[in-house]
């Protein structure tokens, strides 16, 4: 097999060091912001007429703000001016894509058209328009007080105070529409069938090197790509072509990160008797290849990360982003055992260490968990583990 990607020992220790400036930076500047934003956004949510949309929207809120936590340190790579207003935009972005997904699940006679119109909403937020020119988000049979339509207007304010946000708004509107398709046609799935999916991974995955079922589950959490090209909008150096050169690299990175949600997940939903939720790993008959496949994805990942402009920061993202995963504790299993072995190769020496230090954290999180509960703290759900920052759960 070749040498792993960061054998280099320079570019690894380059890596390292900007997980911990990453680190301080989140903690000083962006952790608050997120915090700030979170906390506005659950209020806004209570406002919520509509029950079932309210509980929806909580329900989101509470079980997966740890998305909007993770996704925001991204926003460390932005000069210090505009980390709040990258936050701001990839926490709103989050928050409505997780609540797309949510939406985009409920029965539809037309899943298509309803899934497509729904995630209008996701490509107007990456839109940079002129002020007063933006139309109403079109929402059919959707009455949530404007929660939807609030979340959308906030990720474009705060995106259209970024520096860059114009070179980086088409590829953007591109990725959210190709994130917004793969979600519905996947939920579509159980109603229209397969081949539907097929057939549009086919067209799309034309030119991007990937299969078709790997530009699927690539395209669906590609939630990823539009929070690293926010960031970028915060530099006003940023070009054309370096966006669409990180929306190339973060693809690959997708497709490792949705199909290993897939597999850490696949026992906890075998225990809780849904065997029938396929799922994006659904598409992949033979398990034996998945660890080949998603090496590959998390080689070329890696390799095209490292060429970026601050290639450093882009690479201890994703390779953090995979070491989240890696060390859940349904990376034991039997299927899942190969996979996280060959992305350790892939991305030695770097792994490792990351792994090492989401383990320690993860028990921790867990003890302090259980303490809280001993000590009364009432818990509807299991508290999101939110360690080293860094590591979206990007899939919804």
């Amino acid at each position: 097999m070749a040498p792993a990607v960061l054998a280099n020992r320079r570019l690894a220790a380059r890596a390292g060091l900007a997980l911990v400036l990453a680190n301080m930076r989140y903690w000083t500047h962006v952790a608050p912001a997120v915090r700030r934003e979170l906390k506005r956004w659950h209020l806004r949510a209570q406002e919520i007429g509509d029950p079932q949309l309210r509980a929806l929207a909580l329900s989101k809120l509470d079980s997966e703000s740890f998305h909007a936590e993770a996704a925001a340190m991204l926003a460390t790579f932005a000069p210090r001016a505009h980390r709040s207003s990258v936050a701001a935009a990839i926490v709103a972005l989050e928050l409505l894509f997780d609540y797309l997904d949510g939406l985009s699940e409920r029965p539809s006679d037309d899943p298509l058209g309803h899934g497509e119109r729904l995630f209008g909403a996701l490509v107007d937020a990456v839109a940079v328009v002129p002020t007063g020119t933006r139309e109403p988000l079109e929402k059919p049979g959707l009455d949530d007080d404007g929660y939807l339509e609030g979340l959308s207007r906030a990720v474009a304010v705060a995106l259209a105070r970024l520096p860059a946000a114009s070179v980086i708004t088409e590829i953007a509107q591109q990725i959210a529409a190709r994130s917004g398709q793969a979600q519905t046609r996947m939920h579509a799935v159980p109603a229209l069938g397969t081949a539907q999916l097929e057939e549009w991974g086919h067209s799309g995955s034309r030119g991007t090197g990937l299969g078709w079922r790997e530009f699927v589950a690539g395209s669906a959490s590609s939630v990823l790509v539009l929070h690293a090209l926010i960031a970028a909008a915060a530099d006003n150096r940023t070009t054309p072509e370096a966006a669409t050169q990180i929306a190339q690299a973060y693809l690959p990175a997708c497709v490792v990160l949705t199909l290993l949600d897939g597999l850490v997940d696949r026992e906890q939903d075998q225990r809780d008797d849904r065997p029938g939720q396929r799922g994006y790993l659904g598409l992949f008959a033979d398990r034996d290849a998945l660890p080949e496949l998603l090496g590959q994805a998390a080689r070329r990942a890696a390799t095209q990360a490292r060429g970026l402009p601050n290639g450093a920061h882009h690479v201890m993202i994703l390779t953090g982003a995979m070491a989240y995963y890696s060390s859940s504790p349904g990376g034991e299993s039997e299927l899942a055992r190969p996979v996280l072995a060959r992305l350790k190769r892939e991305l030695a020496p770097l792994m490792s260490p990351t792994l090492a230090v989401m383990r320690v954290w993860r028990g921790t999180r867990r003890r302090a968990g259980s303490s809280r509960t001993k000590g009364g703290a009432e818990s509807h759900h299991e508290t999101p583990e939110t360690g080293t920052v860094g590591t979206p759960r990007c899939c919804g």
